[in-house]
């Protein structure tokens, strides 16, 4: 927590500190200034200034007509080097820990809570679970078991040549053959250590400034108590060490587990079929080992969640070295046991794939449907009508997760199965020389197609209502302008972006609905492959040639977008490798998906947030502590959800010499009804009177940025707006060239942007009278231009 500011005695200078939205920029973009340096911070994330405004302190009478413009960019910490594009891989994990955060507003329901988070780790845990898995049936399955053992593929790939069968040399018994191809998934299981660890390193390892705030060890989940300190305003909210150095741990001997049985199975189920020179006793105590290190990792991340009422700086160092390891010793020795000369052991048919993807897809199934009826008890419990589907938002996107999982888990099998069997189809026996990947994968490929289909029905709907609405908005547009004689295309043009841009309310009953249909359909693909045993095309014969030609359509049909869904995936991830531009795309992606902490997956993307909320909380307190003088914090778009986050970290003595301006901003829009425990009603109303104005800039054009809805008290609103956009509809002598419609953009241009500023600089003069909920002058602004620009 950032010490307090000591209440100034004179209305001093005043900063205003610009922080850019998605996509980034420059800091000469946003300062409007070829001319920049560096203030603070590092080569991930600084404050700059114009070079001029270097020593702004030491000269105040310069500055009396404007703020000093400071721009802090952050947008290294989201799509920096070529390492950024392997974040790609961890597209499920960002997804489930979004889960997390979309709790409803929980008011004195610890217990209810505690599981929502529980359940929601549970279901990160089985992620990572199902990714190695993948890379088994990839490596040990479909390689090193299947095609190494067929003469006929083996033969068509020099690179298994020393460990196929028709060789007859030391690798050539089956598990010889599995323990070398298990060095694969754990190069994973280690490279996803990697990239955790590092990331959190460079990334989350920033402590805050240490504060006066008592501290309090109760270790609960995060409960946002009416009156109470807001949860993103708590001191341990953005330093959440200890969990996810237990949650890696967990989740990395998760993965070496995977892959000891994986290894250690195959060797015990012919062991106990056969008397060769093994015993079967050896293959049950490495069972039985690896099933008591799965009950310790289970209860490792079902015992502890966050501890966020104070910054926990501990570790447990015990457990998280040597749960990892205890699981990498049981690996090796599974591959010892695997490795032990077997002569009459030969591989036939596949390895137990389906039964294991079955489990996985089942219990994801289960914790999803306990997750919803968890949330839905809470939302019933304290309704908020702005919540999306009914505080459903977390199941649903932890099933968006799920789903993304078996696309990519499915995609690298199918592709590398087709690959390996070349003109073969694998499964259809039609001139197939391997056996293929577990049938599951192939029945829950055949869904794609039919969830597309369903996605076509709201997706028609909404496009529908988009025209109609387009065309209720000419009237008014025309009259907003006060055109005599309007441009009909003119008119349209607005009114079409207009609509659009309305088009991000209406998300949830798209989402909702297809991921409703994907957990019905997964389980009936589940249940199909169960009873069948048999690719859907095969197990449809003899139903008639209509649904016979249906199955094998949606098979083929599923198959090939599954395996160009991976194949584009690939492409992306290497072009993102090598170009910048693409990197950043892939970085606005990020900004949204890494706002939060990792409290359910530690190998999600890391959190940009837990570096750059505690950089502006320090540098707002520590310049108005060390100046007395007035701050406007300035966020567009994403900036203003970390501006806002950052004030919420004040001290309530600093909190009053701050002023709050979001434009463009998502805060409410996108946070408050996705998120509504941490940006619901009661925390945005509780920030709305602990700072000492904010006010929020909005354009009906703007699809990302929207209203706060908190217009109450007896100061000035804290929204304005709608913003015309554009500011002039046709030609004039002022502006002989059409206008942009700015949308998401450019919110300086607009000359209310100088004016609130002014505004609030004003407000926050302490020779004036103010109150604590943001009550001040309500006279004209002084006039004054921008600057700067918040994001390019």
């Amino acid at each position: 927590m950032p010490p307090a500011t000591p209440a100034p005695q004179s209305p001093g200078p005043a900063l205003e500190l610009l922080v850019h939205g998605v996509g980034g920029a420059t800091p000469q973009e946003m300062l409007d200034d070829p001319s920049t340096v560096r203030i603070t911070g590092d080569a991930t994330a600084a404050i700059y200034r114009r070079a001029d405004d270097r020593e702004a302190e030491q000269h105040p009478e310069r500055y009396r007509d404007r703020p000093i413009a400071e721009a802090y960019c952050w947008s290294n910490l989201t799509s920096g080097n070529g390492s950024r594009a392997l974040w790609l891989l961890l597209l499920p994990f960002m997804v489930v820990n979004l889960a997390h955060w979309m709790r409803p507003t929980a008011r004195s329901r610890t217990r209810a809570v505690r599981l929502y988070g529980v359940l929601v780790r549970l279901l990160a845990l089985s992620l990572t679970v199902l990714l190695t898995a993948a890379v088994c049936e990839v490596a040990l399955d479909l390689a090193a078991w299947q095609c190494a053992g067929v003469p006929d593929c083996s033969n068509q790939r020099s690179w298994l040549g020393f460990l196929s069968t028709a060789q007859g040399g030391w690798w050539s018994q089956p598990g010889r053959r599995l323990a070398l191809a298990a060095l694969v998934p754990t190069a994973l299981v280690v490279l996803l250590w990697f990239l955790s660890n590092r990331t959190w390193s460079a990334y989350e390892s920033q402590r805050p400034l240490a504060g006066s705030e008592p501290e309090d060890d109760t270790l609960i989940e995060p409960v946002a108590e009416p009156g109470g300190r807001p949860a993103l305003g708590r001191p341990g909210f953005w330093y959440g060490r200890r969990l996810v150095a237990r949650l890696r741990a967990a989740h990395t001997a998760a993965g070496f587990l995977t892959v000891a049985a994986s290894v250690a199975g195959a060797a015990a189920r012919h062991d106990r079929a056969v008397t060769g020179p093994v015993p079967d006793l050896v293959g049950r105590l490495i069972e039985a080992a690896l099933a008591a290190g799965a009950l310790v990792v289970l209860w490792v991340v079902c015992r502890r969640g966050r501890s966020e009422r104070r910054l926990d700086n501990r570790l447990d160092r015990a457990l998280i070295t040597y749960l990892p390891g205890a699981a990498l010793a049981l690996l090796l020795l599974a591959a010892v046991y695997a490795s032990w000369s077997r002569p009459d052991w030969t591989s036939s048919g596949t390895l137990p794939g389906d039964f294991a993807f079955s489990a996985i897809a089942l219990g994801q199934g289960a914790l999803v449907v306990v997750l919803a009826a968890v949330a839905l008890s809470l939302y019933r419990r304290t309704p908020e009508p702005r919540t999306v589907m009914y505080g459903l938002g977390g199941p649903v996107v932890a099933m968006l997760a799920c789903a993304l999982g078996g696309v990519m888990s499915g995609g690298v099998s199918q592709r590398v199965a087709d690959w390996l069997d070349g003109p073969g189809t694998p499964g259809m026996g039609r001139s197939s020389v391997i056996e293929g990947p577990p049938v599951l994968l192939s029945w829950q490929a055949s869904v794609i197609p039919v969830l597309l289909v369903l996605l076509a029905v709201p997706a028609l709907l909404l496009l529908v209502r988009t025209w109609l609405a387009a065309r209720a908005l000419e009237p008014g547009i025309d009259q907003e302008y006060e055109q005599e004689r309007p441009d009909p295309a003119r008119t349209r043009q607005i009114a079409r972006i207009r609509a659009t841009a309305a088009l991000t309310d209406s998300a949830p009953w798209i989402l909702g609905p297809v991921c409703a249909a994907a957990l019905l359909l997964g389980a009936g693909a589940v249940v199909g492959a169960w009873v069948s045993g048999e690719v859907p095309g095969l197990a449809m014969k003899g139903s008639g040639p209509f649904v016979e030609s249906l199955a094998q359509a949606a098979q083929s049909t599923g198959s090939w977008m599954i395996g160009l869904g991976f194949i584009l995936f690939v492409t992306w991830g290497r072009r993102a490798y090598r170009d910048a531009s693409a990197r950043r795309t892939i970085g606005i992606l990020w900004d949204v998906g890494t706002f939060w902490p990792r409290a359910a997956h530690p190998f999600a993307p890391p959190c940009y947030a837990e570096r750059a909320v505690p950089d502006l909380a320090s540098r707002m307190s520590g310049w108005t502590a060390l100046t007395r003088g007035r701050l406007v914090i300035s966020g567009h778009s994403q900036g203003s959800v970390l501006a806002a986050s950052a004030v919420w970290q004040l001290p309530a003595g600093t909190r009053r010499r701050v002023a709050l301006l979001t434009y463009g901003s998502p805060i409410e829009r996108l946070y408050g009804r996705w998120f509504p425990a941490y940006f619901g009603p009661v925390p945005l109303g509780a920030l709305h009177r602990s700072v000492h104005c904010w006010r929020n800039l909005w354009r009906a054009t703007d699809p990302i940025g929207g209203r706060v809805r908190l217009d109450e008290g007896p100061g000035p609103e804290v929204d304005r707006g709608p913003l015309k956009d554009p500011l002039v509809y046709g030609r004039t002598p002022e502006h002989p060239l059409p206008e942009a419609v700015l949308g998401h953009s450019d919110y300086q241009a607009d000359p209310v942007f100088a004016q609130e500023r002014a505004a609030l600089l004003d407000r926050l003069d302490p020779v004036l009278p103010h109150q604590a909920d943001g009550a001040g002058d309500t006279g004209s602004p002084r006039p004054q231009g921008s600057s700067g620009r918040s994001s390019g």
